[in-house]
């Protein structure tokens, strides 16, 4: 559970509070110091850090060769920078990794809305929020990488966005399956594909 008072101090404006919350719930470390390394899809197994110097060293190992993610909002690291050495202890450092981090989300959140038309219905809000969560993990989006792409701008984060509720929230512990793969979006044009393919060789 994050702490009020450090969403309240450092994490974008632009986000409500409970957005920052399942932001970081979702896709970040209750660890300020937790790194993840992965490289080519796989996990690399690392010691985990046990002071601020050490995760930076580990970050600084690993970054331009693999992925590294770093601190409460699993920040990429690394991007944009020429030489590990430049790489800034601020990752580590609660506030700012949050304060950097719920700013690039924010940004990817409005890659996502202006993708979709930039909607102003609640309703939609959950999917570009899990599509955002998708495109924070895996640094892409559509074909566009979310972290180095220019920001759209746009408020979509601020007064649109409503908070999240829990169904929402818990959607993706639950296993419930994406609406584009339940049955009853699969539309009357497959239910008449099933009706013509059983008709194939009849009388």
């Amino acid at each position: 559970m994050l702490d009020a008072a450090l969403i309240k101090e450092c994490a974008d404006p632009a986000l409500k509070p409970a957005i920052v919350e399942q932001f970081v719930t979702s896709a970040g470390s209750a660890d300020p110091l937790a790194v993840t390394v992965k490289s080519g899809g796989r996990l690399i197994l690392i010691p985990k850090a046990a002071s601020a110097d050490e995760a930076m060293a580990i970050v600084r190992q690993y970054a331009g060769q693999a992925v590294v993610r770093v601190g409460l909002t699993q920040l990429p690291a690394g991007i944009g920078v020429k030489d590990p050495t430049d790489l800034n202890p601020d990752l580590v450092d609660a506030c700012q990794n949050l304060r950097k981090g719920t700013a690039m989300f924010a940004k990817a959140l409005r890659i996502v809305a202006k993708w979709y038309g930039n909607p102003t219905s609640k309703d939609v809000f959950p999917q570009i929020f899990e599509d955002a969560i998708y495109a924070w993990k895996t640094g892409e989006f559509e074909g566009v990488s979310v972290f180095q792409a220019s920001d759209p701008g746009g408020d979509v984060t601020a007064a649109s966005a409503p908070a999240l509720d829990d169904d929402v929230a818990h959607r993706g512990n639950k296993g419930d399956s994406h609406p584009e793969q339940s049955d009853e979006n699969l539309g009357a044009e497959s239910a008449e594909m099933r009706i013509d393919l059983s008709r194939i060789g009849g009388k």
